[in-house]
């Protein structure tokens, strides 16, 4: 659907996206993650032809974005971060005149307005000026104008931004729908929505792409080399780790407070493809300390991003 091949934009000096090269499967909700300055919004303004790329090339379905502009960008429907409203214009007028300038033809133009103004609710709002709406209906008509003429691909740039924590939701209430007929990009820094609503991920640092894959594969590949374990205790935290320094496997060990008085918690780290809780039970038993809990305790997406936008490692 969407195919990037080493996409490169500079300015001056400064490298804003460094040779970056994926490929967009239709059918499926896409999280294009990264921290404030990344290139997230430089990629999609690329894809989208409204930024030429200092070097690379984007395809939409086939069709090159500057060689053959018109065919490429009739497959896109693009949000911006700030929506590109004209606010002395009804919801309906504006609407009208996105429809015009995609050229929907005239018969299907009214059909096609009142679906998008259903699909995103703002039907009520279709006679009111858009300076008179608050953010979140405006994001709506922002995204109302991106769905019609129903384009096989919707690039939602930041969708959420600015929005209150109702609006949010009803805004990935949004995306998930658009995900059942459409093949969707959701550029975004806040984790928590990429999670709720993306079924593939994209993490990009410093222009580069640093991860490729399903949330559950990038958990499985970061703690490929080892595996992380949780000990709540009561007693001697100092005593308990030397004791557990004699376990074969294990590679590290963190001391830090429980959450209850007189507790201590030890994050220990072993080796990947080991399993010695049986190990560690007995050996503390043995040694009288009063165990609380044990428990494996898995990468989160907010570890696994820290993990790769903060170091220079190998592409995942």
């Amino acid at each position: 659907m969407i195919e990037m091949n080493h996409l490169t934009k500079k300015y001056g000096n400064h490298v804003a996206v460094d040779d970056l090269s994926l490929t967009v499967e239709p059918g499926r909700i896409y999280g294009f993650l990264g921290p404030n300055g990344a290139g997230k919004s430089t990629t999609m303004n690329m894809v989208t032809g409204y930024l030429g790329a200092t070097s690379g090339e984007v395809k939409i379905n086939g069709f090159d974005i500057l060689k053959q502009p018109e065919e490429a960008k009739k497959c896109i429907g693009y949000l911006p971060e700030i929506p590109p409203l004209y606010v002395d214009m009804t919801v309906k007028e504006y609407l009208d005149f996105a429809a015009e300038l995609k050229e929907i033809d005239r018969a299907d133009r009214r059909q096609y307005v009142d679906e998008a103004m259903e699909m995103t609710k703002i039907t009520d709002m279709k006679d009111r000026l858009i300076k008179n709406l608050s953010k979140g209906y405006r994001q709506r008509v922002g995204l109302a104008q991106a769905v019609l003429g129903y384009p096989e691909v919707i690039i939602l740039d930041e969708p959420t931004v600015g929005l209150d924590p109702k609006q949010i939701i009803e805004m990935r209430e949004l995306i998930k729908k658009l995900g059942e007929k459409h093949t969707v990009i959701l550029s975004s820094h806040i984790l928590s929505e990429v999670r709720e609503v993306c079924d593939y991920i994209f993490i990009i640092s410093k222009g580069k792409l640093v991860a490729n894959d399903t949330t559950e594969n990038l958990l499985e590949k970061v703690e490929k080399n080892h595996r992380e374990l949780e000990i709540l205790l009561r007693g001697d935290a100092e005593a308990a780790s030397g004791l557990l320094k004699q376990v074969d496997f294990i590679e590290e060990i963190e001391t830090a407070e429980g959450k209850e008085e007189d507790t201590t918690l030890l994050k220990v780290k072993t080796a990947a493809d080991t399993d010695i809780r049986n190990q560690i039970i007995k050996i503390l038993v043995e040694a009288n300390v009063e165990l609380l809990e044990i428990r494996s305790a898995g990468k989160s997406l907010e570890d696994i991003f820290l993990e790769l936008t903060e170091q220079k490692g190998e592409l995942l």
